[in-house]
């Protein structure tokens, strides 16, 4: 059986704390649905119930009808086949938690973050890989980073703060660094670079992003990327540390608008 998404999982912690504030077992909830104890556990870790089965979950737990929208909504998003599934993603990686974030805060050492990344960047991105990609994955690799892309703008749109090394702007060509400065422009996305002569810091240690999701009851995730995947970490304590290399960071780099006006100079001269 797959993992669940981030989604089901988070439907299910809910499920969980509602049976618990409603104080039954696994066991009475179990008896009234006729699953066993291993169902239950299965739901409250993420395999969604079909609906009437829901519905008599939130009855039992004592949730009155005013109450049960935001419920709803989530065993709605938990069911749901979102934009990935078109590209046969599962949205069991990163796609699922960017889409569901309000905020992203990302920094990255090597290559431009991929929400503010240019068409043609992409390109040369994905084709630069050893691994011999055909065109058609190639192209369906730059749709689905500028449908991503596509949360910057509009209503509620994804708050993003991405932080870089500088040595990143030497491979991005005229059109990118105008392309990052034009993001930048967005009152939802703030861009900062870490000039070589800040020296040695944390951010030494490779990429990471960290999300941030409208529901108080959600944690926030470490997402990190490694040469063949990716995990992503719900650990308080590892998200905390994580969120203070990236609040030192800040700190370190220049500011939103000094970068600017760096890479503006930079473009002026490619």
């Amino acid at each position: 059986m797959s993992e669940p998404t981030f989604r089901q999982r988070r439907l299910g912690r809910e499920l969980q704390a509602l049976r618990e504030k409603a104080r039954l077992s696994q066991k009475e909830v179990g008896d009234r649905l006729r699953y066993n104890i291993a169902k239950v556990s299965r739901i409250e870790n993420g395999q969604v119930p079909d609906y009437t089965a829901f519905e008599t979950m939130l009855d039992l737990y004592g949730v009155i009808a005013a109450d049960a929208g935001q419920y709803i909504e989530m065993w709605q998003l938990a069911v749901e086949k979102a934009w990935w599934h078109q590209y046969r993603e599962d949205g069991r990686g990163y796609f699922g938690l960017e889409h569901d974030a309000i905020r992203v805060r990302n920094f990255h050492p090597t290559r431009i973050p991929g929400l503010i990344q240019s068409r043609s960047y992409m390109h040369a991105l994905f084709s630069g890989s050893r691994t011999p990609r055909s065109r058609k994955w190639i192209e369906q690799q730059v749709a689905i980073r500028l449908r991503r892309q596509e949360r910057l703008r509009g209503d509620n749109p994804l708050e993003v703060h991405a932080i870089m090394a500088e040595a990143v702007l030497s491979h991005a060509n005229h059109e990118q660094l105008l392309h990052i400065n034009e993001m930048g422009e967005l009152p939802n996305v703030t861009i900062q670079v870490v000039l070589d002569s800040a020296g040695p810091h944390d951010g030494h240690n490779g990429a990471f992003t960290l999300l941030d999701f409208p529901y108080p009851s959600d944690p926030q995730v470490l997402y990190i990327e490694y040469t063949r995947g990716s995990i992503h970490i719900e650990d308080p304590a590892l998200v905390k540390a994580a969120s203070l290399d990236f609040k030192h960071l800040s700190k370190l780099a220049l500011t939103h608008e000094r970068t600017a006006a760096l890479i503006e100079r930079l473009a002026a001269e490619r």
